[in-house]
């Protein structure tokens, strides 16, 4: 295995401090990771500017490429801006059976204002309504299911 492949592998593995059943990967916020003159470069973006697990995020991948036996550089990465579109399948799946539902539909300034129809994560129901316009983090909403009466949080589109 290549050097930068293993960067990648030990830089991708780390768990998001705010949802830990998903990676760094997974969420595509870890956007890159090259060797450069022997460091290993991580670019990471934030999913948004005031996001309070940043530093924590930067720093459990530093960990994780120290690790590894790697000089680290970590770069964020503000443009483009980061986006729910970039959440991989496998990350979706991971939320839903965490209990958050994942971003329904494109990310883009429509989908902030709108009221998407969000599925149950436990039971799969679409028939739910919106509790709070904030959730556990400020990316999330909280919701409720009318059909099996379970809270839950939505993971919004960005």
């Amino acid at each position: 295995m290549s050097a930068a492949a293993r960067a990648w592998a030990a830089a991708a593995a780390v768990p998001d401090p705010e949802v830990p059943c998903v990676t760094v990967a997974d969420l595509g916020i870890l956007r890159e990771v090259r060797i450069e003159d022997g460091v290993a470069v991580a670019c990471v973006s934030p999913t948004y500017s005031g996001c309070p697990a940043t530093a924590m995020i930067e720093m459990g991948i530093e960990t994780a490429l120290r690790g590894a036996g790697f000089e680290v550089r970590i770069e964020r990465v503000l443009s483009p801006a980061w986006t729910t579109d970039w959440i991989t399948a496998e990350g979706r799946e991971k939320l839903r059976a965490y209990g958050i539902a994942p971003p329904e539909g494109p990310a883009g300034k429509r989908a902030l204002f709108a009221d998407p129809v969000v599925a149950c994560p436990r039971c799969g129901a679409t028939a739910t309504r919106k509790i709070s316009e904030f959730g556990s983090t400020a990316c999330k909403a909280q919701y409720a299911c009318t059909a099996c009466g379970e809270p839950f949080d939505y993971f919004k589109c960005i």
